[in-house]
């Protein structure tokens, strides 16, 4: 089965004229766009109330009312549609009202293909430009930050990040939590040719089942009981960008279907629309659970994850790549003194020494939690071992090693600080794994590497 090609967008023309209608139909096909065709204003409403579109275009004559009638029409009842006027009656007059009443553009009958292009693609682009604005206007939009890191660990993920973004391919990317997967994804949008359109992020874990249809693919006024007003969901909103799916592996199943259906063939239904609405996204994935374990379980669909597993990256964690750990320190103490207002303190010798043998459960974004404590805290010129929080295994944790000594190395000395702040987790949370996690500032896959890491049993723990 032949791959559909990617769509430019969806434009809605408004022609009395067949021969015109169909001639611009089939030019604008021709030049990658999905069209509508109707004859009149009575048509375009209809067709705008079954499916969306991205933009209008009209011809300023129409049997039952003008363009201009139909442009305020079009702002009133869909504010973000663009309308693109064509007419062979053209004055400046007639060009000034149709701008005033809304309208993105005026061409001129005949119009060059080339002029309509262009102007259909500038309606499309400051569409775009809304969406995404809208969009950071809720809090939900990528920050500026670059991934950072010398050591090989890292650098094989940035080269394979920096070849897959040339491309198309859905990437799947894998890791701990806190180990910058959202960093990646948004680096390799940053590096791809969609670096222009939408990013667009979304945690899967965190939308309830009911909830699913309308974020991911939104929905028409009216169309349930407290639909207000029409939804644009985030396929919609990620159109000729990207997609980045956090915690993909935590989809319910019934949900999983219907993202199927878009990752494979471009297209999904909108609540309350008559038609599919066809989308041309590139999706990142994110994870961090095994999501080899997930399918084998029946827990997440093995064609779903075929279709997501394109090019599969996986994130070190922070304990695998220490000659990062001076890097990311220095950029994020410089950032959150920024942000505070304040001068860059210096991290001491011993503080960076610490900070590079903890074994950081918590990955690149303990890390940065742990030094932003400490300029909080600490007003100073300097950063200090005092100044570090007391958890198992920094300096700042001056409660006396209730085992002996034994080997007296660092290494060795904050193994012994890990292993009791993980039974006392334990003790704390009675055995139970999830809320020893919770206490730790860890997820529970953290915490089974760390049981099989100091031989720990929860049970007995648990009970001690």
């Amino acid at each position: 089965m032949p791959e559909k090609k990617p769509i430019r967008g969806r434009v809605l023309i408004v022609e009395d004229e067949a021969y015109v209608r169909a001639s611009l139909g089939e030019l604008l096909e021709e030049r990658g766009f999905d069209v509508d065709l109707v004859e009149d204003v009575a048509g375009a409403f209809a067709s705008l109330a079954r499916s969306p579109v991205d933009v209008v275009l009209t011809d300023l004559r129409l049997p039952d009312a003008d363009g201009q009638d139909l442009v305020k029409r079009v702002q009133t009842a869909f504010p973000h549609v663009p309308v693109v006027v064509l007419t062979g009656q053209g004055t400046i007059a007639s060009a000034v009202a149709c701008i005033k009443a809304g309208a993105s553009d005026y061409i001129l009958k005949p119009a060059d293909p080339e002029a309509l292009e262009m102007a259909l693609e500038r309606a499309l682009a400051n569409r775009a430009l809304q969406r995404e604005v809208d969009y950071l206007r809720r809090g939900e939009g990528p920050g500026d930050e670059l991934p950072i890191g010398v050591s090989p660990a890292w650098t094989a993920v940035m080269e394979t990040a920096r070849t897959v973004a040339g491309s198309d391919a859905t990437v799947l990317l894998l890791g701990e939590s806190g180990t910058g997967k959202e960093l990646v994804g948004r680096h390799i949008h940053r590096l791809s040719r969609r670096s222009r359109g939408p990013y667009v992020r979304v945690n899967c874990a965190a939308i309830p089942l009911e909830m699913w249809e309308s974020e991911f693919f939104g929905h028409r006024k009216g169309s349930f009981t407290g639909a207000a007003g029409d939804r644009e969901g985030r396929f919609r909103l990620a159109h000729q960008g990207t997609l980045f799916m956090d915690e993909i592996a935590d989809m319910p199943l019934a949900a999983q279907a219907k993202i199927l259906r878009v990752v494979q063939d471009g297209e999904f239904d909108r609540l309350g629309d008559e038609q599919p609405t066809r989308v041309d996204v590139r999706i990142v994935a994110a994870t961090n659970t095994d999501i080899d374990a997930a399918v084998a379980e029946k827990r997440f669909r093995q064609d779903l994850l075929y279709r997501l597993d394109v090019v599969r990256i996986e994130l070190p964690p922070l304990r695998e790549r220490k000659e990062d750990v001076p890097l990311l320190a220095g950029r994020f103490v410089r950032d959150i003194a920024a942000r505070l207002g304040r001068s860059v303190p210096e991290i001491a010798n011993d503080v960076m020494s610490d900070l590079v043998a903890y074994s950081w459960p918590g990955n690149v974004r303990e890390l940065r939690n742990v030094l932003e404590r400490a300029l909080i805290l600490n007003p100073g010129t300097s950063l200090t071992s005092l100044d570090l929080p007391p958890v198992a295994g920094l300096a700042g944790d001056t409660a006396p090693v209730t085992e002996p000594a034994g080997d007296l190395t660092l290494r060795a000395a904050l193994a012994r600080r890990e292993k009791e702040a993980l039974v006392e987790a334990l003790r704390r949370a009675r055995g139970v794994r999830k809320e020893a996690a919770r206490l730790l500032g860890i997820d529970q896959r953290n915490l089974a590497y760390y049981l099989r890491k100091h031989g720990v049993d929860p049970d007995e723990a648990g009970e001690s």
